[in-house]
C-alpha cells in the first residue's frame, strides 16, 4: 500500500498547471460522489491531478490519487483502501479508469463507501464510457455526473499559447459573431490555426507528436476500445468485432453517411437488430455520431437517418483521404453537441435545439437550402469574419 501512496505523490508532483480544462472550474467539488467521464485521451487524469495540486498543497496526506489498473488491486479492493486512508486521516479518494478495476462490482463498493463514511468523498473517471454508461444507474441518486469532451478549438488556441478567450454561449454567437470574430481575428490570422485544430488538436496527447505518430495513437485507441472496452460491456466474440471494424471502414468511405440499413445489413452480415446495437456501442464509445431524423416517427427512433465520426481527428485516422464537406460538418456537430441536442433536419445539415437549422459549407456558400427556414445559419469555412446569418465555422469551436 505505501507504493500507492508514493506514486501519488510523485504523479501530484509532477502535474503542471499551466493549461487547464474549461471543465475543472465547473465542476462542484464539495459532493461526496463525483464521476468524470470521458473518452480516451482527452485529458481525465491530467484534470484530476491539476484539482489535487491545487485544492490539497496545504494538507497533501488528505488526498490519495490511484489508477485501478495497479496490481495492488488484483489482491485488494477499493473498500480496503478507502478504510485505510479514512483512518489515517485521509478525506478524498481519487479513482482513475474505474473501468479497469478487476471486480465487476465496483458500482457496490462506491455505494457502501458513501453510507459507510459520510464525510468522506471520492471522485472516480473512466474511458469505458460502454461500461460506465451501464453502471451508472445504480449510483443515480448519490453521484454527480461530468462529461469531458476533447479540446475544443478556443482551448486548443490556449494550449498553443495564442491567448485566452472566453467560452460563448450560441445565443450570443448567434446575436454578436461579427463583433466577436473581429476581436479574436484582430489578434491572430484565425484561419491557419483552424486548419492545423482540424488536422491534430482533438486530444490533449497531440502535444510532441508527429501527425503520423497521432493518427496512428488514433488507430490503437480505437483498436483497445473495439478489443478490450466493448466486449466487457457485450456478448461480442472476435468475428462480431472484426464486422465491427469493417463497419468504421464502410463509414470512413462515406460519412457523411445516411445508412441503407438493409445494405449494411448485407455487406456486414448482420441481423438488422445487431448493426443497429453496433452503432450504439461505437457511439456510446465516443467514435461515431448517430443523428435520428428531426420528423421520424417514434418506431423509427432506433434508425439513425445519419452517421458522423464523433470529431474530425478521428476521421483523419480512419480515412485515406478525408472530404473537406465531410471534416467541417464533423466539426459542427462535434462542437455543438455538448450543450444542445442535435437531429438531422429534411433542410440544413444540422438543426440544433429543435429551433436553429444550419447550413456547413465554404466561404462560397449560399442561403438557397435553407431561404424560406427561421432561425437558419450558414456555418461557413475559409471566413474570418462573417456577416448577417453567415457565421464562420471557427466560431463554433468557441462554445466550450
Amino acid at each position: 500500500m505505501e507504493k500507492l501512496f508514493e506514486t501519488s505523490a510523485n504523479q501530484i508532483a509532477a502535474t503542471e498547471l499551466t493549461f487547464q480544462r474549461f471543465l475543472l472550474s465547473q465542476i462542484d467539488w464539495k459532493q461526496r460522489l463525483i464521476m468524470i467521464r470521458g473518452g480516451r485521451g482527452v485529458g481525465k487524469t491530467t484534470l484530476i491531478l491539476q484539482h489535487i495540486k491545487q485544492a490539497f498543497a496545504n494538507k497533501p496526506t488528505h488526498a490519495l490519487y490511484v489508477s485501478l489498473d495497479q496490481l495492488w488491486f488484483s489482491q485488494n479492493n477499493i473498500c480496503d483502501l478507502v478504510d485505510y486512508h479514512y483512518k489515517h486521516g485521509g478525506t478524498h479518494l481519487f479513482l482513475d479508469e474505474v473501468h479497469r478495476y478487476p471486480r465487476s462490482n465496483w458500482q457496490q463498493e462506491l455505494k457502501n463507501i458513501y453510507d459507510s463514511y459520510p464525510n468522506y468523498s471520492v471522485v472516480l473517471t473512466g474511458s469505458s464510457m460502454i461500461q460506465l454508461n451501464a453502471k451508472v444507474a445504480d449510483l443515480s441518486r448519490r453521484i454527480d455526473i461530468y462529461d469531458l469532451p476533447g479540446l475544443s478549438f478556443r482551448e486548443y488556441l490556449s494550449f498553443e499559447k495564442k491567448g485566452i478567450f472566453k467560452a460563448v454561449s450560441l445565443s450570443d454567437l448567434l446575436k454578436n459573431h461579427v463583433r466577436l470574430a473581429s476581436e479574436i481575428t484582430h489578434k491572430h490570422k484565425i484561419l491557419p490555426l483552424f486548419e492545423a485544430y482540424l488536422k491534430q488538436g482533438y486530444y490533449p496527447f497531440y502535444k510532441g507528436l508527429s501527425h503520423l505518430l497521432y493518427l496512428k495513437r488514433i488507430e490503437r485507441t480505437i483498436s483497445t476500445v473495439i478489443d478490450i472496452d466493448i466486449p466487457t460491456m457485450a456478448d461480442i466474440e472476435y468475428e462480431s468485432r472484426l464486422k465491427l471494424k469493417r463497419l468504421l471502414v464502410l463509414l470512413s468511405e462515406h460519412v457523411p453517411f445516411s445508412p441503407n440499413i438493409t445494405k449494411l445489413c448485407s455487406e456486414l452480415g448482420l441481423s438488422r437488430n445487431q448493426l443497429i446495437r453496433f452503432i450504439e456501442l461505437l457511439h456510446d464509445a465516443g467514435i461515431v455520431r448517430p443523428l435520428q431524423s428531426a420528423t421520424s416517427q417514434f418506431r423509427e427512433a432506433t434508425k439513425p437517418s445519419k452517421l458522423l465520426f464523433d470529431n474530425p481527428d478521428i476521421m483523419y485516422a480512419l480515412s485515406n483521404e478525408a472530404n473537406i464537406g465531410t471534416l467541417r460538418e464533423t466539426f459542427a456537430a462535434n462542437m455543438l453537441n455538448k450543450d444542445h441536442t442535435l437531429l438531422a433536419p429534411k433542410q440544413g445539415d444540422l438543426l440544433v435545439n429543435k429551433k436553429h437549422t444550419f447550413e456547413i459549407g465554404g466561404k462560397s456558400k449560399t442561403y438557397t437550402q435553407i431561404a424560406n427556414l427561421p432561425d437558419s445559419y450558414i456555418l461557413s469555412d475559409n471566413l474570418e469574419i462573417g456577416f448577417g446569418n453567415k457565421i464562420p465555422l471557427w466560431m463554433v469551436g468557441f462554445l466550450y
